[in-house]
């Protein structure tokens, strides 16, 4: 296994004491597969990305990558968010290889743009490359951000919501550029998502949380083909796994109501 969770407990302090957020939460990841993550809002999702990438320890309970216990931030971990948060005195080539100017220091310059140009190149922006982020649109500068998650070539990509703000037709464009990326590079991916059809469009599995404090409800193995279309998105075995994934959804919120 690639990324293991094991019985993993985690709260936070607030106003009025501990708040549980994670209790006994176990769960493992292959190597380069894609994995969704969905449940009730505040069930400690994003908490998970922060536990994976080593920005938080938990309270209880360990994280591995490659057999290597997680204890504090890791250079091999990618990530990308919903605001992209670009810097405006940078042009596009130079905020993607903002990362490798941080963790790759005995790469050239030279060498840190012809990685950026390929993966420009592979979402379809490489003629916006001198381009300055108030010049994109939305949809642009979330494909800049997940090249910049991807230039110093981690072995895991986390993901937390980054195509909910996005309208409709932009979020199913930047889909099909995340399976063209995964296609292409080799990292594990972990995607935090309220949005179920995504959650199956681009998974190899979709892992349900129960309501706060969240433990693994559900877990769904998708079936689809390794070449994904919008389409399939319509088929009855997808439809199916849509109804089950809300069932699950419904129950997760209604244990986080009573709790």
């Amino acid at each position: 296994m690639h990324i293991e969770l094991k019985n993993i407990s985690h709260a936070f302090k607030s106003e009025t004491g501990l708040l549980p957020v994670l209790r006994e939460l176990s769960f493992s990841i292959s190597h380069e597969k894609f994995v969704s993550i969905v449940g009730p809002s505040g069930c400690g999702k994003s908490t998970i990305t922060r536990l994976v990438s080593g920005l938080l320890k938990p309270n209880n309970g360990e994280v591995y990558i490659s057999n290597e216990r997680v204890i504090s931030p890791r250079s091999t971990v990618g990530m990308a968010f919903q605001n992209p948060v670009l810097l405006e005195w940078r042009n596009v080539i130079d905020n993607i290889i903002l990362p490798l100017e941080i963790v790759s220091r005995k790469m050239t310059k030279r060498n840190m743009q012809e990685r950026a140009r390929k993966l420009l190149k592979l979402v379809g922006l490489e003629e916006f490359e001198k381009s300055r982020p108030s010049e994109l649109s939305g949809g642009m500068k979330q494909r800049i951000s997940l090249c910049r998650a991807l230039v110093h070539q981690p072995e895991v990509l986390i993901l937390d919501e980054p195509f909910g703000a996005l309208d409709a037709f932009t979020r199913e464009d930047l889909w099909q550029t995340m399976l063209t990326l995964k296609r292409e590079e080799s990292f594990t991916c972990i995607l935090i998502t309220h949005d179920l059809r995504e959650a199956v469009f681009l998974a190899d599995e979709v892992l349900v949380l129960s309501g706060r404090p969240a433990t693994l409800q559900f877990k769904l193995n998708v079936h689809l083909n390794t070449v994904r279309k919008l389409t399939d998105l319509y088929t009855n075995q997808t439809t199916k796994s849509l109804s089950i994934l809300r069932d699950q959804i419904e129950i997760a919120q209604n244990k986080q109501n009573f709790s």
